[in-house]
């Protein structure tokens, strides 16, 4: 349960209507934040998080920085900015950040899509309208301030293809929701998403020196999808690299290299190519043969 400061009951804006000193379980104030906009939720979370409002912008200022954020800047939990200062970011920041809500946090992303919510008996809509108007959208979530106007992050998904879009600076409610609309339509009529790699998927069989096997079986560590225009899947392609002479012992899992897949000039995916099973080193005979093979080879070439 989640304590209700009077800081967090005097918020101002969108509002959940959480009484002062009472206690609130976490999933009707998250419910609260994502469905009902609700400032006083949000800082009450933050409180009981943190400890202070405070302290949780910086803890959202870190994890931005994980994920590789770098045009945001956070100064409250809210997103309300004042006379004194204001909070940052970027439409790409927005879509990064919808990413990982959606891969790492599914059981918190099912909420979004929910189209209302009751709390101390009121009940509000959710304020993405895109739910109501096309049941390919599950997400994600509105916002509004003077500076920022009406803006939207939206995610929707058909025939296993996910799209995320963010929409920022528009007139209006409606505004936001036609532009969203217009992104999402082209998106899904001009792009197609394939499946390059299945977890631990054998890529490649390698030569591997100094070891009790001759060879080892490289993979990728998780399974891989690629989001390219309708039509070019043909002009992909894939290139690894790796050190010229791979030397026992190896652990299964150890990174060997990365592999790279382009369209064109434009590089899709970068990740790390993984040996698929352990190589424990030879004895000293085979160790020897070997070294002697891998000196008249570098000799000779």
């Amino acid at each position: 349960m989640v304590h209700i400061s009077e800081k967090a009951w005097r918020m101002e804006g969108s509002k959940m209507f959480v009484g002062v000193d009472t206690q609130v379980r976490v999933d009707d104030l998250m419910r609260g934040i994502i469905i009902q906009s609700g400032n006083d939720a949000s800082v009450a979370m933050a409180e009981h998080i943190a400890g202070s409002e405070e302290a949780f912008a910086d803890m959202m200022n870190q994890y931005a920085e994980v994920l590789g954020m770098s045009n945001s800047f956070f100064m409250n939990a809210s997103g309300l900015d004042t006379e004194m200062y204001y909070n940052r970011m970027s439409a790409r920041d927005l879509a990064t950040l919808a990413r990982a809500t959606i891969e790492n946090h599914p059981e918190h992303y099912a909420m979004y899509k929910e189209r209302e919510f009751t709390y101390n008996g009121i009940t509000q809509p959710n304020r993405n309208s895109l739910l109501f108007r096309d049941r390919n959208v599950d997400g994600m979530k509105t916002g509004w301030t003077d500076a920022a106007g009406y803006c939207l992050v939206a995610s929707a998904e058909r025939d296993g293809m996910r799209l995320i879009t963010v929409v920022m600076g528009t007139a209006n409610e409606e505004a936001r929701a036609v532009e969203t609309q217009k992104l999402l339509t082209y998106g899904f009529r001009y792009y197609e998403t394939h499946k390059l790699y299945d977890a631990n998927q054998l890529v490649s069989n390698v030569k591997v020196w100094s070891g009790e096997q001759n060879s080892v079986d490289l993979g990728i560590t998780d399974e891989v999808y690629i989001t390219i225009p309708r039509g070019q899947a043909e002009e992909m392609s894939a290139s690894m690299e790796l050190d010229e002479v791979i030397t026992a012992p190896l652990e299964q899992g150890q990174v060997m290299g990365t592999i790279n897949v382009v369209l064109e000039d434009d590089l899709l995916y970068q990740g790390d190519v993984i040996a698929l099973q352990s190589v424990e080193r030879a004895g000293i005979f085979k160790r020897f043969i070997d070294w002697l093979t891998l000196m008249f080879t570098n000799l000779f070439s």
